[in-house]
């Protein structure tokens, strides 16, 4: 895509939010358009397939902080994609568009413009370059995000996982040259294949993207009747996707090279999965530490004794102390999470007082016996302390 393209793009509006909004709020915009729009989910549907393209471009410049900065940057200075004056020499003012702005001057022409694409290099890839440069240089693949599901086993002891993703791949069927298998695209005639062409104004030269192969240097004559000469269409394929140990709840996994693929033979872009981790109904986590709450009774806490508590693999005895107090947290060593760098968790247990909700009369005649036994005895003196001396 071209610079003229890109800035003309309004992406805070392909994504619907404000020029100032936060990260977050452009992450939550874009994932809920992303999965309204996903071709999973609209399947044959021509107009969802290009908006879920349009804000993941969108989110591709915006989530990126540098990227985001120059593209506001040149918003500013440019006015979105208008076109505007610049004085001419000797003839009054001549009028020029975005693409004069981003060309270079011609090889060997005297006073030339110095080429403001140098300014907003690196928003579009490419850094300062000689008169001569070709519009048509490579471009890297957008990134590119998905969701998947696992629970909360697998993110402790990590998985090997299948994901179906549909997105924008190199084009099968003309492996990407965009013309129709059997044929081959031609050099433009008019640029020489060079994707720019010179352009006089008064005193000044311009170097300008070739209207006639759209700055792309080529001609593809005969269409790719998948990708219409795109070189580029979406598909299904299926990923395998390790989950490595000790994954967090919406953490993001980098697959180098798996997003979309560059343009002019540059790199493809990356795939991010977010993970999403299933509650469990008796563990909990904190860090490399799992976490259980077991419930006992009074007499166990206050008598001590020894109780059996699960963990995600088997099972361990655990002594809980005489006199032990409700609440109190006791830690069996290297029964976490294990992750690959050697790192080891433990579990965390919480001891809870279970209170009974009823008792028969055998139990509430021991209970009136225990507190008559225990009635010159006050659990909370400082409370009690305070009390008094008011």
């Amino acid at each position: 895509m071209s610079a003229r393209e890109w800035i003309g793009k309004d992406f805070y509006r392909e994504l619907g939010v404000s020029s100032d909004a936060t990260a977050d709020e452009i992450k939550k915009a874009y994932r809920k358009l992303a999965k309204e729009n996903h071709p999973d989910a609209n399947a044959g549907n021509a107009q969802a397939e290009q908006k879920f393209k349009a804000v993941s471009e969108a989110y591709g410049v915006l989530s990126d902080a540098s990227k985001r900065k120059e593209y506001d940057e040149a918003r500013r200075l440019f006015g979105g994609a208008g076109g505007f004056n610049f004085p001419g020499s000797g003839s009054g003012t001549g009028s020029f568009d975005m693409g004069d702005i981003f060309g270079q001057a011609g090889a060997g022409q005297q006073g030339g413009f110095g080429g403001l694409g140098d300014i907003l290099g690196g928003l579009f890839g490419r850094g300062r370059t000689s008169a001569g440069a070709t519009a048509n240089r490579p471009q890297r693949g957008a990134d590119v995000e998905t969701d998947v599901r696992i629970d909360f086993t697998e993110a402790v002891k990590g998985a090997t996982l299948p994901l179906r993703l549909s997105s924008p791949a190199t084009c099968a069927t003309c492996s990407g040259n965009g013309a129709r298998p059997g044929t081959s695209p031609r050099t433009c005639p008019t640029c020489s294949g060079s994707g720019l062409v010179s352009r006089s104004q008064g005193a000044f030269a311009f170097s300008e993207p070739c209207r006639d192969c759209r700055g792309r240097g080529t001609i593809i004559d005969d269409p790719c009747p998948e990708c219409g000469g795109e070189g580029i269409s979406t598909r299904t394929r299926t990923l395998t996707v390790r989950i490595p140990p000790g994954v967090d709840d919406d953490q993001r996994i980098r697959l180098a090279g798996q997003g979309e693929p560059g343009r002019g033979g540059a790199q493809a872009g990356d795939l991010y999965v977010r993970v999403h981790v299933a509650p469990h109904p008796l563990f909990g986590r904190k860090g490399l530490d799992l976490t259980i709450t077991v419930p006992v009774d009074f007499t166990e806490l206050t008598l001590g004794t020894t109780i059996t508590v699960p963990t995600l693999e088997a099972k361990v005895s655990l002594k809980v102390p005489p006199g032990t107090a409700s609440g109190r947290v006791l830690r069996v060593r290297g029964k976490g999470i294990a992750k690959r760098d050697g790192s080891q968790g433990d579990l965390l247990v919480t001891l809870q007082a279970a209170i009974p909700a009823k008792l028969d009369d055998k139990a509430r005649e021991a209970l009136q016996a225990y507190a008559e036994a225990m009635a010159g005895h006050d659990p909370r003196p400082e409370i009690t302390e305070l009390l008094q001396g008011r």
